[in-house]
């Protein structure tokens, strides 16, 4: 995957994208962030191991509100700016707007992160000149997403969906393409388990991205377990049926598990 400045991802072994909430309501860690500090948090991840770092400023958490245009810019642009001029990781921005991506990306971002598949108007035209993207399959949007969910297998449903965004946006000279089945964006707990035990065929020839960190469903799963532990479990379930990219809020976690895993396997 080519990244400006000739940064690049590590491809031995899966990638950890931390993540950094500029926003008061986040579901996790909303406002830990948001009057300060983010720039030094997103290098203590990298120091824990985070290949990437996500930085986001607006909340999809289910029933969440949309910011403006103007408020999300505010929010994690200086973040951006000052980030990307003291480390050579490479830096996502996690926004469906494209005013919002064209700024971010200017400031010195390298990836679109884009829940909303890439179907905001204007978002390709924006991309259009080759941006590594992260594309998601969401049903519905943040606000209502979690209201009167549809029983029954997904995986299809998401495949088909990938595959045309897939096409459109390599109609637009998209090439490089992450692909995220959106856990927990619309989905009930049984089908994102669903996704977790089917992540290969969600590849399509790309690698695929799996966002779970901390997600309500895990305290069903797991109700008498941290939220961190659950992730990290669930996180390697995933990586084990094919994920290449795990996005999280306690990198050092991950990362532990990811070491011991591949001693595990050396031996």
């Amino acid at each position: 995957m080519n990244l400006r400045n000739n940064r690049d991802l590590i491809s031995n072994r899966p990638v950890i994208m931390g993540i950094l909430n500029i926003t008061p309501d986040s579901f996790s860690d909303g406002g830990s962030y948001f009057k300060g500090g983010g720039v030094v948090h997103a290098l203590q991840m990298i120091d824990d191991g985070a290949d990437i770092i996500d930085i986001g400023g607006e909340s999809t958490r289910p029933g969440s509100d949309p910011v403006s245009t103007e408020e999300e810019i505010r929010r994690i642009i200086p973040v951006i700016r000052e980030l990307s001029s003291v480390t050579d990781v490479p830096i996502a921005v996690d926004t469906m707007k494209p005013k919002v991506a064209e700024v971010a990306l200017d400031a010195g971002a390298d990836i679109v992160n884009d829940v909303n598949g890439l179907r905001s108007k204007g978002m390709l035209d924006v991309l259009s000149t080759g941006v590594p993207v992260v594309i998601m399959h969401m049903n519905g949007e943040p606000k209502t997403m979690q209201i009167g969910l549809t029983e029954g297998p997904i995986t299809e449903s998401i495949t088909n969906f990938l595959r045309e965004r897939i096409s459109v946006a390599q109609d637009y000279g998209i090439k490089d393409i992450i692909v995220d089945p959106g856990i927990g964006f619309g989905k009930t707990v049984k089908q994102n388990i669903e996704i977790i035990d089917n992540i290969s065929q969600f590849s399509l020839g790309y690698p695929v991205l799996v966002g779970l960190s901390r997600k309500q469903f895990l305290s069903k799963l797991y109700p008498e377990t941290d939220r961190d532990d659950a992730t990290v479990k669930m996180s390697m379930r995933a990586i084990q049926n094919g994920a290449d990219i795990v996005r999280v809020h306690n990198v050092k976690a991950i990362a532990s598990a990811l070491r011991t895993s591949l001693y595990k396997n050396k031996n």
